[in-house]
């Protein structure tokens, strides 16, 4: 029997709004199921935390001392129970029409911070300073060029992502996370769904809802201890001219002449990303970021002549045949060409040489805005060197939407196996060794995982259909309490009945 005939309606904006807590509750409001809103935000104030931590002492320190290394993986795991505890909440809600009447505003708030705090997430990534930044945040430039905000939202510009990560999203998320808890206490928690569904009213166990917080933030501590965030060290241009010069040469030639492919077929050879997209916001010339920057810095040296200046005043066709001379030079060389006999060669070796001694890096970053990456990672993706070592460690978007963070081979500087010779080709890459278990990675991308190997596995604008794809997802997931059938299905299929059992007969 019920211990009130009421169901309780909570108190309205006024003085009483001190009582923050809810006082009474229908008697399943006390299991866990409805303590996963306030899970979310125990997560939330640890991320935040641990994020200002790490603001505060840089990339260095929480990438190399050990301190920094547990803090980091603090914010690691507490970004994974965030977005965790957010969705089995949404499921717990949907599941028990909880968005009924003036309460789909709630759901719609709820909501849209999954998808914010799934966004915030990947600004992460890209903020990390190892193979993660430099992997994901080309991943996510594709994304976001794809869905048409790559114009204002660019995952390679470190400025641009800390003031996303740091300056904005996380007020974002408060906002949501605030505006949410208060609608939820002033109209109070739903009622069940079907009328006829016994229940009775309890006061609300506040001993438990923050005991149950505090296990979170425990469980958060220990798992960053025992499961620590890996580092796999970036890729330089230093390491990629050092090794495989001819692949630096000749990515450099393409990117003079501009050329996305050479060859046809089986011989084709992929030299640069071309940046001719229909959805690509990149618009700059190639030759003149890769080519003619860096060789001026180097002219500027004196010490080498300016073989690049002639070349400039030559015919199109004149430097077209430059072009496949050089290609076929650092290629296979069947068309026994000399160094002598084209100077394009001898532009291409001094900048792979001043690569490999680490200047050339400089010189690039000196082409662009301060923090600004996206020149440096967008030729590294030409290079085609860090989808090599994607595959290898398993976390391509094909491969499950990165479900797993970075395998390091931790016998090795930096976590990463040494690079071989032609290590374009993923297979002459060695298997990378498992040295310690890996916490899970960005499970919340297996749709997109899924889309890439199938409807998105042909598509030449998978990046624009996917971000397409993806947006009406979370527009469904917005408007679920006002679709006429789906917001019924909880009623339909008894749903909410694993979530509000009926209460114990009284002794």
């Amino acid at each position: 029997m019920k211990e009130e005939t009421g169901f309780p309606v909570e108190k309205k904006l006024g003085p009483q709004f001190a009582d923050l807590m809810i006082d009474k509750a229908p008697h399943y409001a006390n299991r866990i199921f409805y303590s996963l809103g306030f899970l979310a935000a125990v997560s939330f104030i640890m991320l935040v935390i641990s994020g200002v931590v790490e603001l505060f002492l840089g990339a260095t320190w929480w990438l190399t001392n050990p301190v920094g290394v547990f803090f980091r993986s603090v914010h690691l795991w507490s970004s994974q129970a965030f977005i965790i505890f957010i969705l089995l909440h949404l499921i717990v809600v949907f599941c028990t029409m909880g968005y009924r009447g003036p309460r789909k505003i709630t759901w719609v708030i709820g909501a849209l911070m999954f998808m914010v705090a799934i966004t915030e997430t990947e600004f992460g990534y890209a903020l990390r300073g190892d193979f993660s930044t430099q992997w994901r945040a080309l991943q996510g430039a594709d994304f976001f060029n794809g869905s048409g905000l790559g114009w204002w939202i660019n995952p390679l510009n470190t400025l641009n992502v800390i003031g996303l990560h740091v300056a904005i999203v996380p007020f974002v998320i408060f906002a949501l996370l605030s505006l949410h808890y208060i609608l939820v206490r002033f109209l109070g928690l739903a009622p069940p769904p079907k009328a006829d569904h016994p229940y009775k009213i309890e006061k609300a166990n506040h001993t438990m809802l923050f005991l149950r917080g505090g296990v979170v933030a425990v469980a958060i501590l220990v798992l960053a201890l025992l499961l620590p965030s890996p580092y796999v060290k970036p890729v330089t241009f230093k390491e990629v001219a050092s090794t495989d010069p001819n692949l630096f040469a000749t990515t450099l030639v393409g990117e003079f002449g501009q050329l996305q492919q050479i060859g046809t077929g089986d011989d084709a050879q992929s030299l640069t990303s071309g940046y001719s997209d229909n959805i690509d916001p990149y618009t700059w010339n190639t030759r003149k970021v890769y080519i003619d920057g860096p060789w001026a810095t180097l002219v500027a040296t004196g010490q080498v002549p300016d073989y690049l200046g002639p070349i400039e005043k030559l015919s199109a066709d004149q430097q077209k045949k430059l072009i496949a001379n050089a290609i076929d030079f650092f290629g296979d060389n069947k068309g026994k060409i000399k160094e002598s006999d084209d100077p394009l060669i001898t532009v291409a070796k001094d900048l792979t040489q001043m690569a490999a001694t680490g200047y050339y890096d400089k010189a690039l970053r000196g082409e662009g805005e301060l923090g600004d990456e996206t020149y440096s990672l967008r030729l590294m993706a030409d290079l085609h060197v860090l989808g090599s070592y994607a595959r290898k460690m398993q976390i391509r978007t094909s491969q499950m939407g990165m479900l797993k963070e970075e395998k390091p081979d931790m016998n090795l500087p930096g976590g990463r196996a040494d690079w071989q010779p032609n290590f374009s080709d993923s297979k002459n890459i060695p298997s990378i060794k498992m040295a310690r278990p890996v916490p899970p990675g960005a499970w919340w991308l297996a749709p997109i995982g899924i889309m890439d190997q199938t409807i998105l596995k042909t598509d030449d604008n998978g990046d624009r259909d996917g971000a397409y794809i993806l947006g009406l997802l979370g527009l469904i997931l917005l408007a679920v309490p006002f679709i006429p059938g789906v917001n019924r299905l909880p009623v339909i299929l008894g749903l909410y009945k694993l979530f509000q059992k009926k209460p114990k007969a009284d002794s």
